[in-house]
């Protein structure tokens, strides 16, 4: 159980961290387009991108994939772009955002996949310790969440700006915070 807390802090604080500022922003950016009332959705957003993240890092830790990190720390902010830019031009909402969702989860995990790699590799089975992460990331997402759509709610209503508008701000800042962190990640 202790190996299970240990896992399940560090997937915890992988998301709600301040260095996690990559994972804020991707997760501020996936739900600038929902409210409360479609919590339920969210929930299968975030889900399937905590589905991308645990596969990733169980491949990783069986070295099945590697992938250069300069890449992936390339790759991370542009996921937030595109993300981004899907609320922009298509208002978000979309069918094929759980699959974004899942694909982009996949390239975050890979950014955390050589730690896991040697933390793993010291564990006689990775099933507690990917279980234990993973939860504490999905925990940790559920709680980024609320926030960010508490916050919505109130600054929606001190403003007077509608959902469309809202989703306009939010994501232009957070592609644009994005933007600039891929421009200066760039691998070539």
């Amino acid at each position: 159980m202790k190996d299970f807390l240990f896992y399940l802090q560090l997937g915890w604080d992988h998301i709600i961290s301040l260095d996690a500022l990559d994972h804020q922003l991707f997760i501020l950016a996936l739900i600038a387009a929902y409210s409360f009332k479609d919590f339920k959705r969210l929930l299968i957003l975030i889900t399937a991108f905590t589905i991308g993240h645990c596969i990733t890092l169980a491949l990783s830790s069986f070295d099945i994939i590697r992938v250069k990190s300069d890449w992936i720390e390339f790759l991370i902010p542009c996921t937030i772009v595109i993300t981004a830019l899907d609320n922009i031009l298509f208002k978000g909402k979309h069918p094929y955002q759980y699959y974004f969702a899942l694909l982009f989860g996949l390239i975050h995990g890979m950014g955390f996949a050589n730690t896991a790699r040697m933390m793993l590799a010291k564990e006689q089975s990775i099933t507690v310790p990917l279980l234990g992460f993973n939860i504490g990331l999905e925990l940790g997402q559920i709680v980024m969440v609320l926030i960010i759509l508490t916050i919505f709610t109130i600054l929606t209503k001190l403003t007077k700006l509608n959902p469309r508008e809202w989703l306009l701000i939010t994501s232009s800042a957070a592609g644009a915070v994005a933007l600039q962190m891929a421009l200066e990640r760039m691998p070539f």
